[in-house]
C-alpha cells in the first residue's frame, strides 16, 4: 500500500474577516449547511499572543462528519455521511469497517457520529448515529450501538450485534437539523443525545416529543433516573432540556459542566450551558432573525428562558466543537475549539468560569465539518463535503 507522505503547511498569524453562513433551510426544508444562506462579513482579532498551528494533510474523505480516536491506538475512525466508516492507522495505513446500518442520505441527513464507549476496553461497544426513512416522505435519527471487532491487524472491523437504542420522535419530512451528536458523561454512567428541531419549529416547545431537545439516557438507551420530565411518561422522560434548534456540537467541560453549540437562523449562533430542565427558547426567542428579515423576539426580553453564554451574529456555522485538554498546546487548555463550516475558520474560545470569550479564528482554506483531540494532544480537524482533506495541528514552527 502506498502511504502519501504528508503536506505541512503554517497558519499565517494574520486574521482575516470571514464570510459566514447561517443553517437556513432551502424552500423545501431539505438544504444541507453546505447550501444555506450567507451572512456579511464577520473580522475577528487574535487576542491572547498564542502563536498558530502548522498543518499537516493526513488523507482526504466523501463527505466526512464525525472523527474518533481508538483508545489506547491511536486509530482514527472516520465517518462518512454517505454511510461508510473509514479507519486511519497511526502510519496512514487505511481500512474500513463492515456492518454499517444502511441510512437515509440526502440534505444535512445520512451516517453521523461516532463515539466509542466508556466501556469500551472491556466489552468493545461502540455508538453511532444515522438517519433513517420512515413511513411516506418521513425520517429521523436514531442511535446505535454495537461490538467493533476487528482483524488482528486491526486495519478492517466489523459492526457486530448493532441495535438501535434510540429513535427521534416523531419522523417528519424534510431533512435538515437531525443534531444527532453524542456525548457520555465523564463519569461514563450516562449517555447524552442532541436532537434537532428539524426545521419544524413550534415542537422544541413541546415536551411531548424530542425535537429540539438534548435526551438523557443509560448507556442501553433507556431513559436515565432523575430526569426532570420523567412524571409526565413517554418520550419526556429521555428529556434534559429542550427550547433548542440545530446542536452540532456538545462536549463536557474539564469541570464536568455541559455544553451545547448550536445553529441560530439569520444570526443567533449560541453557545449554551445546559441545565437540567432547562427552556433555551427556540423559536420564542432568538437573538437572530427569521431568513426573511421578520424579527424573532431577543433571548433577554423572556426571562423563563435561559440565555446563551455567548453568540454570535452574523454566525460562525459551527460544525461541532471540544473542550482542549492536551499537553501539546499548553496555552489551549480549557479552551474550545470549532470547527467552522461557513467561516472556514478554527475558532477559539476562552473561559473565565462560566463566562466564555472568542479569542481567535485561524483562517483555513475550506469548510471544517470536525475537529478533535489526538491522543498526543495534536487537534485534528477534516474538512466538509467531498474530496474533504484531514488535517494534524501541531504548534507554529
Amino acid at each position: 500500500m502506498i502511504i502519501p507522505r504528508p503536506l505541512s503547511i503554517t497558519v499565517p498569524l494574520s486574521l482575516v474577516g470571514v464570510v459566514v453562513a447561517s443553517c437556513a433551510p432551502a424552500p423545501q426544508g431539505n438544504a444541507s449547511e453546505s447550501r444555506e444562506a450567507s451572512g456579511a462579513a464577520a473580522p475577528s482579532s487574535e487576542t491572547d499572543g498564542f502563536p498558530g498551528f502548522t498543518l499537516a494533510e493526513m488523507g482526504t474523505f466523501d463527505e466526512p462528519w464525525a472523527l474518533a480516536f481508538e483508545p489506547g491506538t491511536g486509530r482514527l475512525f472516520i465517518t462518512e455521511k454517505k454511510g461508510n466508516i473509514r479507519i486511519r492507522e497511526p502510519n496512514g495505513a487505511m481500512g474500513s469497517v463492515t456492518g454499517v446500518p444502511r441510512v437515509d442520505y440526502g440534505g444535512q441527513g445520512g451516517l453521523g457520529d461516532f463515539v466509542f464507549g466508556p466501556d469500551y476496553a472491556r466489552t468493545g461497544q461502540v455508538y453511532l448515529s444515522w438517519v433513517e426513512a420512515g413511513d411516506g416522505d418521513t425520517r429521523g435519527a436514531v442511535v446505535g450501538r454495537a461490538r467493533l471487532i476487528c482483524e488482528e491487524s486491526g486495519t478492517n472491523c466489523t459492526l457486530d450485534g448493532l441495535e438501535t437504542i434510540w429513535r427521534q420522535t416523531p419522523k417528519v419530512t424534510g431533512r435538515g437539523h437531525y443534531s444527532h451528536r453524542i456525548a457520555f458523561s465523564p463519569d461514563g454512567q450516562y449517555l447524552f443525545i442532541t436532537s434537532g428541531d428539524r426545521q419544524k419549529k413550534e415542537p422544541a416547545q413541546d415536551l411531548s416529543n424530542t425535537l429540539g431537545t438534548i435526551v438523557r439516557l443509560l448507556p442501553d438507551g433507556t431513559p436515565a433516573p432523575g430526569n426532570p420530565f420523567a412524571d409526565r411518561g413517554g418520550v419526556a422522560a429521555q428529556i434534559w432540556s429542550y427550547g433548542h434548534r440545530n446542536m452540532l456540537g456538545i462536549d463536557f467541560d474539564p469541570e464536568g459542566r455541559l455544553w451545547v453549540l448550536e445553529h441560530g437562523p439569520k444570526g443567533g449562533d449560541e453557545l449554551n450551558l445546559v441545565q437540567k430542565g432547562g427552556n433555551y427558547g427556540w423559536p420564542v426567542v432568538s437573538n437572530g432573525v427569521n431568513y426573511d428579515g421578520t424579527p424573532i423576539p431577543d433571548n433577554d426580553t423572556r426571562p423563563q428562558f435561559i440565555t446563551p453564554r455567548i453568540g454570535w451574529t452574523p454566525v460562525i456555522a459551527p460544525g461541532n466543537f471540544i473542550f482542549y485538554t492536551g499537553d501539546m498546546f499548553p496555552a489551549l487548555q480549557g479552551q474550545a475549539i470549532i470547527a467552522g463550516l461557513k467561516t472556514k475558520a478554527i475558532i477559539r474560545v476562552g473561559f473565565e468560569g462560566t463566562t466564555p470569550t472568542e479569542l481567535a479564528r485561524h483562517p483555513m482554506e475550506r469548510r471544517i465539518r470536525e475537529v478533535a483531540q489526538g491522543p498526543d494532544g495534536a487537534i485534528w480537524a477534516v474538512e466538509d463535503e467531498g474530496d474533504a482533506r484531514l488535517w494534524r495541528l501541531t504548534p507554529a514552527e
